[in-house]
């Protein structure tokens, strides 16, 4: 038990819990100004990676749970009636990989004086470096102790599992410093994200850089597709087997050449297809009447997510035009506020994406280990801060009274 009239519970599998209730607390639709959950304003917007069908796809596919070294052990909050009014994605970890905030650093200087780093806990979307809620709390009028509980029964199974630490990463700006509050570590990391600013068209786009990124992105999308690439959009009904069976021949080999054991099963992308394929968005690029490379992007209410991508053809700039200009191409024909376009990946500013902070934090059982981290963190965090506003002084948009008129030939 937890708070008078709430009660905790760790479930091992989805399948526990129906969708409508985990939902209902990960995007919760917020039409009046009655939404009394912390941090959400009228109209909530829909974050895919916390749905139920994403991370239940995630399970019924094997890509967690088994032998995969993330064990689900998700904590829900229960009121005095039974009803799911709180929910964390949590999972219990035999090792640091498909995380995106690295910790193996920790983990070894740990392990060095003869500590045991796993198992861990992580509340994150598995192999998704995405921004979201992670305090999944239903619209309600004790909302703040039902964050609470979530809270506490986060340390409750920490102790239960003899797990090292507690990690939440790629959350909210406004969970961060309510978990900061709570005596977790507080960090920082870096990403890129295109801003849509009012664009109507990839011209409008190039009109806004200066010249000379505006003559190297033209110089890219050409030199992309002279080998006769063509390139396709396909969503919902318009996905079929024969683009999944294409598009996992794609990520096996990217994936194996670049992280030696890609994460996510084949079974996964036929799970999440079937259930979210209005959500999802393939860009395939066809070469001599077969697919030669894809991405696979997830669409927000108000954002594009890309998330994975892989080619079994080696073309210049096929890999930037597939995974950021025709991202930035969708999203602004459907009117998206913005484009996510995965982990790091300086190269990114050129093309119109800016640096923006992403939060995580982490707590430790042993003081000594978590003394040290913090300091650690310190500097880090400096560091970030640093490093995001070197990235925005050369941001690729040209200044308006010294950037020349375009010419047209450009």
């Amino acid at each position: 038990m937890s708070p008078t009239g709430l009660s905790l519970k760790i479930v091992t599998s989805l399948r526990e819990i129906s969708a409508a209730d985990w939902d209902a607390c990960a995007n919760p639709l917020c039409q009046t100004e009655r939404c009394t959950l912390p941090g959400t304003s009228v109209g909530e917007r829909y974050n895919p990676f916390i749905s139920y069908d994403f991370l239940y796809s995630l399970e019924t596919s094997k890509s967690v749970g088994g032998r995969s070294g993330w064990t689900p052990a998700h904590i829900i909050v229960e009121d005095g009636t039974g009803a799911l009014v709180g929910a964390c994605p949590t999972y219990l970890k035999s090792h640091s990989y498909g995380e995106y905030v690295f910790d193996h650093g920790f983990a070894e200087a740990y392990e060095r004086v003869g500590g045991s780093y796993y198992p861990k806990l992580l509340v994150a979307v598995p192999f998704t470096p995405v921004t979201g809620r992670r305090l999944l709390v239903r619209p309600h009028p004790e909302s703040a102790r039902i964050e609470a509980a979530l809270i506490s029964g986060l340390h409750a199974l920490q102790a239960k599992t003899k797990a090292s630490s507690i990690h939440v990463t790629f959350l909210e700006q406004r969970e961060w410093q309510a978990l900061t509050a709570h005596d977790f570590l507080p960090r920082t990391g870096q990403q890129f994200h295109f801003n849509n600013d009012g664009y109507v068209s990839f011209d409008d786009f190039l009109a806004r850089l200066s010249s000379r990124k505006r003559k190297m992105i033209r110089k890219e999308r050409k030199e992309a597709l002279q080998a006769g690439i063509t390139v396709h959009w396909l969503t919902a009904a318009d996905i079929r087997k024969e683009h999944w069976d294409a598009f996992f021949a794609f990520y096996m080999d990217t994936g194996s050449r670049k992280w030696g054991s890609p994460y996510l099963t084949r079974a996964f992308f036929t799970d999440v297809g079937a259930r979210m394929a209005d959500r999802i968005l393939l860009v395939m690029a066809k070469r001599d009447g077969r697919w030669i490379a894809g991405a696979i992007n997830f669409i927000g209410d108000d954002a594009l997510y890309g998330r994975n991508w892989g080619t079994i053809e080696d073309h210049p700039f096929l890999h930037f035009e597939v995974c950021y200009y025709q991202a930035i191409d969708f999203a602004i024909s459907r009117k998206l506020q913005r484009v996510e376009a995965g982990a790091q990946g300086e190269h990114k500013l050129a093309r119109g994406y800016m640096p923006v902070t992403t939060y995580s934090v982490h707590d430790f059982a042993h003081p000594g280990l978590k003394r040290a981290v913090a300091d650690y963190l310190l500097h880090e965090r400096t560091q970030v801060a640093q490093n995001i506003e070197i990235y925005a002084e050369h941001a690729p948009f040209k200044i308006l009274q010294n950037e020349p008129q375009q010419d047209g030939n450009d």
